[in-house]
């Protein structure tokens, strides 16, 4: 059970690290947003994974509670950080940011 939970716990980090590097390394806000938040809501799902594993291992009322908590915090995660970060982008978009590189923007065209 521990080398579940260890395994859980490692991945979470990674990609919660991976999401650090892209805020520094992406080039603009776009690509910033992306990818610390797919590597940011992956990771906390790990994390929080690892988490409930080691309360149901544990056992105990104490426990189980944690676990149930974990639950809940992360389906408010996974329902809030992808909304947040469409709301981001759109907010960025409408300001007059544009994308670096070459983007077809087919939003342009629409009016």
């Amino acid at each position: 059970m521990s080398i579940l939970l260890y395994v859980l716990l490692g991945i979470g980090v990674l990609f919660n690290g991976l999401g650090a590097i892209a805020l520094v390394r992406f080039p603009d806000v776009y690509t910033r947003l992306h990818g610390a938040t797919k590597c940011t809501t992956f990771g906390s799902l790990f994390t929080a994974l690892g988490v409930i594993v080691y309360g149901f291992a544990r056992g105990g009322a104490q426990y189980n509670t944690l676990a149930i908590h974990v639950i809940i915090a992360l389906i408010a995660l996974l329902v809030t950080n992808p909304t947040g970060s469409h709301a981001i982008a759109r907010a960025a978009y409408r300001s007059g940011v544009k994308p670096k590189g070459a983007v077809v923007d087919k939003l342009e065209d629409r009016s």
